[in-house]
């Protein structure tokens, strides 16, 4: 048995006139998912008229020994009385069981890996993308732009030479550290010792050192308490003079060269990116990098700025913002409105906020970026044991799937992969834990409840976007009751990245005729893209994509894919018209 599922739209942009409308078109969603359920039994179509989508034909029929190409109706005019009459499927008894699903061991949450001297080889980049590397991260704090260059071209050879894979490349920007000067040998800090720092260069004693920034002076205050690394070491702020801020030691340790100072509950009032942030801005520019993290964003105004200049470079590069100042919080919903997407770096974000605080607001991130169609990364210390043991500690085991569960897009390892001793075992143990905490996860809970349409309907704002979030709902709601996979063609990545959010519970191969794109989607959740040329047939392409995922092992001769024709940019289908069809796979 074969099926098609064609839904077609009327003009978009049509908006609700009444407030039973809005509640109509909530009910459609219902009303669809009633269908899927009850595929095999006659059912209504919703009232479509008055709101601009109506179900166009739902089919079901038997072909034995060859395949079924398409089976639904053409997307002609739709009169009144089609609209409104009932939909009677024929009396073939239709089974889940009957369609084939094959396991999905593919892993939906990706895996950020910054490179180092551990891992900046051309053997351990290989190795590191073959146990589940997806995006290569270049730390704009340590080396030079000869040695990020090197990575990104070893990167690149990766990926021209790789069939099944693609590994993205995002640069973290250093943005505006405050750390303590050099000193020839580490000072030991003892509890209650009094000890400072000042604001005058090159000064190394036994009880004073200096900072790099000039304004620390006033930026603190007396009462306040500094971190030294994020929080293994802390000093209560006693008294200030003009150059120098003298303190007490609550948590002594190992003072080193050029260790970062946080001032716990404030955010310094340097500029978020730097002179140095805007030199290595124009180095990725230049070498076409994927993502630029930003660090220590404190509003969306830096944002804008970054991307009006991205602008005026003719530059394709997404900004995911570093959630991790007390500034940013307050500023959460604007500066993730103006970005790309987040990452919550919790290191510093512990250190300027309660430590307890960084799980609620972890959880809150992600709920905010879920929300608005945003991607979000997690990071910091997620296997931090790992940069000398061979094992992690069964607390950043469940760090990792916490992440996980929370719906993070990505999660991210730092000093593991960077200069750790066991970084493919770091990465390996990454992929293992969200693998298997996939495994368990239902679809109720990783899908939200009310699409992004519906509620953009209930406040009178109805467009072809929203269309859009509509059909990827509902084409969630497809794959996930009949257990396929989800074919989609993107020229700009809109479609797939909409079927990322809905998290569907198997793969999204996701087709594009655009490298940008491809590099682009190894971020998002669950996405495999995959470039590929279209041709003016849509059949031909479909075939050549299908014939594609059987050679990859991908799919298997017999398996059922829902297959995803919509967007905010028409490919083959007309502008007003939008598909979902499942597909019985068959030999090529």
């Amino acid at each position: 048995m074969a099926i098609a599922t064609e839904i077609g739209s009327w003009a978009a942009g049509i908006r609700p006139s009444s407030g039973g409308d809005r509640a109509g078109l909530a009910s459609s969603r219902r009303s669809l998912d009633r269908l899927f359920l009850r595929a095999g039994r006659a059912c209504r179509a919703p009232q479509p008229a008055r709101l601009g989508l109506v179900l166009r034909s739902v089919k079901a029929s038997e072909r034995s020994g060859r395949a079924v190409d398409v089976v639904g109706t053409s997307n002609g005019s739709v009169s009144p009385e089609i609209s409104n009459s009932s939909c009677a499927l024929p009396s073939v008894e239709f089974s889940l069981e009957e369609t084939r699903v094959v396991s999905n061991p593919r892993r939906k949450t990706k895996i950020v890996c910054t490179i180092g001297p551990s891992t900046n080889t051309q053997e351990m980049i290989w190795k590191l993308a073959e146990a589940g590397m997806n995006i290569a991260r270049l730390n704009m704090s340590h080396g030079d732009h000869e040695s990020h260059r090197k990575i990104i071209d070893l990167v690149r050879e990766y990926n021209a030479q790789s069939k099944g894979n693609v590994i993205a490349i995002m640069l973290d920007t250093k943005g505006p550290e405050v750390r303590s000067g050099d000193v020839p040998q580490p000072i030991l800090l003892k509890e209650g010792q009094e000890f400072n720092f000042t604001i005058k260069r090159g000064v190394s004693s036994e009880d004073t050192v200096s900072v790099n920034y000039d304004d620390f002076v006033n930026d603190v205050e007396v009462g306040d308490i500094l971190l030294v690394d994020g929080g293994m070491m802390s000093l209560a702020v006693r008294s200030k003079t003009v150059n120098t801020v003298k303190c007490e030691v609550i948590d002594g340790g190992e003072l080193k060269s050029r260790r970062h100072l946080n001032v716990r509950g404030k955010s310094a009032t340097l500029p978020s990116i730097t002179e140095k942030d805007w030199e290595d801005i124009k180095f990725g520019v230049d070498n076409k990098v994927d993502f630029y993290a930003v660090s220590f964003v404190k509003d969306a105004k830096v944002v804008h700025e970054l991307k009006d200049y991205l602008k005026s470079c003719n530059a394709d590069i997404h900004v995911i913002v570093k959630i991790e100042s007390a500034d940013s919080i307050q500023n959460l919903h604007s500066i993730i409105s103006a970005s790309d997407g987040a990452m919550v770096a919790r290191g510093d974000l512990g250190a300027e906020l309660p430590i307890e605080e960084v799980p609620l607001l972890q959880e809150e991130i992600i709920n905010r970026c879920r929300s608005m169609e945003k991607p979000v990364i997690v990071a910091t210390n997620m296997l931090e044991s790992m940069i000398n043991h061979p094992t992690p500690t069964r607390a950043e085991v469940s760090d990792i799937a916490i992440a996980v569960r929370e719906g993070a897009d990505a999660i991210m390892l730092s000093g593991e992969t960077a200069h750790g001793k066991y970084p493919l075992k770091a990465v390996k143990v990454m992929h293992t834990v969200a693998w298997r905490t996939e495994s368990t996860q239902s679809t109720s809970k990783t899908q939200p409840v009310l699409p992004t349409a519906v509620q953009a309907a209930i406040h009178g704002e109805f467009s072809q976007s929203h269309i859009s979030a509509m059909f990827a709902s509902h084409a969630t709601t497809m794959a996930n009751t009949l257990g396929t996979p989800i074919v989609v063609f993107t020229q700009t990545g809109s479609m797939a990245i909409l079927l990322s959010h809905y998290r569907p519970s198997s793969t999204i191969f996701a087709f594009t005729n655009e490298e940008r794109i491809k590099q682009r989607l190894a971020l998002y959740h669950g996405a495999l893209p995959i470039h590929m040329q279209f041709s003016n047939d849509a059949e031909e392409t479909f075939s050549r994509a299908i014939k594609y995922m059987l050679d990859q092992k991908y799919l298997e001769k017999g398996q059922y894919v829902t297959l995803v024709q919509s967007g905010i940019h028409s490919i083959w289908r007309q502008e007003s018209t939008h598909h979902i069809q499942v597909r019985k796979v068959q030999g090529c």
